[in-house]
């Protein structure tokens, strides 16, 4: 196990007004050294030192062919599949979303509530994807988030969305919170099929925004209409990995094209094999098919995980990740 020179620390995740705010409970939060200012003590796996300069400037960092083409088709088949549309019919992709969700704006934005099946687990646990987060935390014990996927069909009739663009952390705590998320792409983008948007101008300039911005804002949702930056369509190719920190404020594109966009949401923490009662439902989780827990994960109404898809099948590294082995 590595230590993590830079002194961050996984905290349990707070209590009290914002129980229910955006964010994934899958893996605790995070003190300590804000990663922009993080000093590396290991060498660099797969990000070059431009792309770590990159990442602790902007906020966000593309790791290029993260996944093998084979992991790809298998986990675009699986969604396909999953969703009960069929990729050659598109008078199938209209079909309602099975279940609202909590955050509004998340309806009619595709998310699939997969969280387990084998081709999901397969991209968790390739080296690559790893070593990047490696990369990113500067040290080696990490668990890999519990998340889902994303198939967002066109935007149109039943199926209208017009994006956002929040953070999940609240940018009103002093000190600031510390995390990290990624989005694998499985598809190639373009700038009218939607996909990840961002505003790395406002990360960079984020400490001096912060000292004027209004006493009475929306912690998790930015007014992009009065600030000076403008959001940024960042595209990518089937299997580019985007990592972003979670003071990165980041959304969804409306899907405007004739095409669908396909991800899945990877990312992952300093390990904290302390909390039992974490690593118990880590494993549940995994072993029941359940999903993530929180506000913004509603799960499968038809529950087939559990009714149609075997356990995934972990790696050596795979069950590090989870936390049914320790590191």
């Amino acid at each position: 196990m590595s230590m993590l020179a830079n002194a961050t620390t996984a905290t349990m995740a707070p209590t009290g007004p914002n129980t229910n705010r955006p964010g994934n409970a899958s893996v605790k939060e995070v003190t300590g050294t804000q990663l922009r200012d993080l000093e590396k003590t290991l060498p660099l796996r797969v990000l070059s030192d431009a792309d770590f300069k990159h990442w602790q400037t902007y906020g966000y960092v593309v790791v290029k062919n993260a996944v093998p083409p084979e992991q790809i088709k298998a986990t675009v088949d699986f969604l396909w599949e999953f969703q009960e549309m069929d990729p050659n019919d598109p008078a199938s992709w209209s079909r309602p979303q099975m279940r609202d969700h909590a955050m509004t704006e998340l309806n009619n934005s595709g998310m699939v509530e997969a969280y387990h099946h084998q081709s999901m687990w397969d991209n968790r646990q390739t080296p690559r994807v790893y070593d990047a987060f490696v990369d990113i935390w500067d040290r080696t014990d990490l668990w890999v988030s519990i998340d889902r996927a994303n198939l967002n069909t066109p935007n149109v009739g039943a199926r209208a969305f017009d994006g956002f663009i929040h953070w999940d952390a609240d940018t009103s705590q002093d000190p600031l919170p510390i995390n990290v998320q990624g989005v694998l792409s499985l598809v190639d983008t373009n700038d009218d099929m939607g996909g990840f948007q961002c505003v790395p101008d406002l990360f960079a300039n984020f400490a001096d925004w912060l000292a004027t911005a209004p006493k009475d804002r929306d912690p998790f949702r930015p007014d992009i209409a009065n600030i000076p930056y403008e959001p940024k369509r960042i595209p990518m190719l089937a299997g580019d990995l985007l990592i972003f920190n979670s003071l990165l404020a980041h959304g969804i594109r409306a899907n405007r094209s004739n095409q669908t966009r396909i991800a899945q949401y990877i990312s992952m923490a300093p390990a904290t094999p302390e909390e039992q009662e974490l690593v118990d439902w880590r494993t549940k989780s995994w072993s029941e098919r359940l999903p993530a827990r929180g506000h913004a994960f509603p799960g499968d109404p038809r529950n087939w995980e559990q009714t149609r898809y075997d356990r995934a099948k972990l790696t050596p590294l795979g069950e590090k990740l989870l936390g049914k082995t320790p590191w």
